[in-house]
């Protein structure tokens, strides 16, 4: 076997275990072992591997950030609040809290990104469905999974993996963002809540809500939670605005809330850093030392190669291909390295917005396949396992197919047509 040939193969094999989770070890588990067999047969380097986790440093300040804004809320009850409040707006009907938890996610995820969505919306979610005595709460929380990656190219802040797409090169201002993005994001958020919908109607209709329970005081520190990530969020809009990096912001900003409500509270910060899940730094590292090795086997020259000539073709054409191909392999590294690698291969193919605009939609709307297909939906997983519950790769991929590919399509299609 030639060494291309071996890297190829852990870079499967890694794929493979953190997809399916063999013996049920972590994802983060497997990412890390594909990345020590690459160091210890020499097929990367130690600079190397060091450069391809520094190259995610943004994300895993922006990650710190987020998760310590969530655990805050969380242990503060700024989540039972927002449970009482959406459960009073609810009006005992299932099929408005649907619609209302859509919203609610869509707002969250545009303006804090996807992964505040899954870290910060999930527990609120499962506490409105628990106030709200709701018998299943899964078509609620996979609202949660869904619209994170359904409205995360509105902005370039809606999701990381913007970020680390446009790592290498310039970021777009954002009225040209909006110019390219703006169609095709309200077309996959519509069409996804169309689709999410008529595969959850069933257990929607035969679901009933409890009254709406008084609503709890909202104490000081839950409130200061509250504030900090609304600072957040503004933060991040102004970030962006400037072209700035958001992982310092992000993380600083959780910081100083994270020691103001301890200081408040008089309380120590143990069990707020136990509270996060520190295991999905290491999972996107481990990830992006695999993306580094298959850099290095000429890929990148590879797909660019690829890209033009399908872009000669014509660019609705290349929008297609190269759109649908991007969405579906992100479910097989996960998008935030497969980002970085689709980052590389634009800049260096040259190509139109259009086809460009194509990949970066394939990189956020494609991992609506699969549960590893987003950090996001990883995220998600987690919040979901704290709470007890969980579901199989299998079953979400029976659903993402019937939600993701229509979404991805039509949006697709709408970018051709600007």
């Amino acid at each position: 076997m030639t060494q291309n040939a071996i890297v190829w193969g852990i870079a499967g094999l890694t794929a493979a275990g953190v997809i399916t989770r063999p013996f049920r070890w972590p994802e983060a588990v497997w990412a890390v072992l594909g990345a020590v067999l690459l160091l210890s047969f020499q097929l990367i380097g130690p600079a190397d591997a060091l450069a391809g986790v520094s190259k995610g440093i943004d994300v895993y300040l922006f990650l710190i950030g987020m998760m310590l804004l969530s655990e805050l809320a969380r242990k503060e009850g700024l989540f039972d609040w927002i449970a009482a409040i959406a459960t009073s707006y609810a009006k005992g009907s299932p099929k408005r809290l649907f619609v209302l938890v859509y919203m609610v996610g869509l707002v969250v995820t545009v303006f804090l990104s996807n992964d505040a969505t899954a870290v910060v919306l999930t527990p609120a979610v499962y506490a409105a469905c628990r106030a709200s005595r709701v018998r299943d709460p899964m078509p609620y929380l996979l609202i949660c999974a869904f619209i994170a990656n359904a409205a995360s190219f509105v902005l370039p802040i809606s999701n990381p993996a913007n970020l680390v797409i446009f790592a290498g090169g310039e970021m777009p201002p954002l009225s040209r963002w909006l110019a390219t993005f703006l169609l095709p994001s309200v077309v996959s958020i519509i069409v996804t809540f169309i689709c999410l919908y008529w595969t959850q109607r069933r257990a929607l209709s035969e679901e009933s809500l409890a009254a709406a329970a008084d609503r709890p005081v909202l104490s000081r520190s839950a409130s200061l939670a509250g504030w900090g990530i609304m600072i957040t969020a503004i933060i991040l809009v102004v970030a962006s605005a400037l072209h700035a990096d958001l992982g310092v912001p992000t993380f600083v900003a959780g910081m100083i809330t994270t020691i103001l409500v301890l200081l408040l509270t008089r309380q120590s910060p143990m069990e707020t850093i136990k509270g996060i899940s520190w295991s999905v730094l290491p999972l996107v590292a481990g990830l992006f030392v695999i993306v580094e090795a298959l850099d290095r086997t000429g890929v990148t020259i590879i797909l660019a190669n690829q890209l033009v000539s399908l872009a000669s073709v014509s660019d609705g054409y290349a929008v297609g291909v190269a759109g649908t191909f991007v969405a579906v392999i992100c479910n097989l590294v996960n998008n935030l390295p497969a980002g970085l690698l689709a980052g590389s291969v634009v800049q260096a193919a040259h190509v139109s917005d259009k086809v460009a605009g194509a990949i970066l939609i394939g990189v956020d709307l494609g991992p609506n396949l699969s549960v590893t297909g987003s950090l996001a939906t990883i995220l998600w997983l987690s919040a979901l396992r704290r709470e007890g519950l969980d579901i199989s790769s299998w079953k979400f991929l029976k659903l993402g197919v019937v939600v993701m590919f229509p979404a991805l399509i039509l949006s697709l299609a709408s970018l051709v047509l600007l």
